[in-house]
């Protein structure tokens, strides 16, 4: 699980005490956070596109940020090129459609870079 605190200033050499409690219903695992990002990006975005193991991000929402990674048939894996957040209760998928074609021009970025004849 990861909590992240964003916007947190602490003085040098501070000792810190970190505790947390959540109570929250929790309707999505991250595997099905997984697999909703996955057949999204095969649906809208390309078939080379898949949704990596997620990670529980708290916030006003609990979301599952799942990273989205371009593979080659042939090479396998090539990188992370983005990410997708799935609400851990509802399953709802939160993306524009801006979000998907920056995702897209990423995972083409990337494509040309790791070509054979790119190098």
């Amino acid at each position: 699980m990861t909590l992240e605190m964003r916007e947190l200033t602490l003085p040098a050499k501070a000792k810190v005490k970190i505790a947390f409690s959540l109570t929250a219903q929790v309707n999505v695992t991250d595997v099905i956070a997984q697999r909703k990002v996955s057949k999204l990006l095969l649906d809208e975005v390309g078939n080379l596109l898949y949704g990596e193991r997620p990670s529980l991000f708290v916030g006003q929402r609990l979301l599952w940020r799942v990273p989205v990674w371009l593979a080659s048939p042939r090479r396998g894996p090539l990188g992370q090129v983005g990410s997708l957040d799935v609400d851990a209760q509802t399953g709802e998928i939160l993306y524009t459609q801006d979000l998907l074609e920056e995702i897209a021009e990423r995972g083409n970025a990337l494509a040309h870079r790791t070509s054979p004849a790119a190098g």
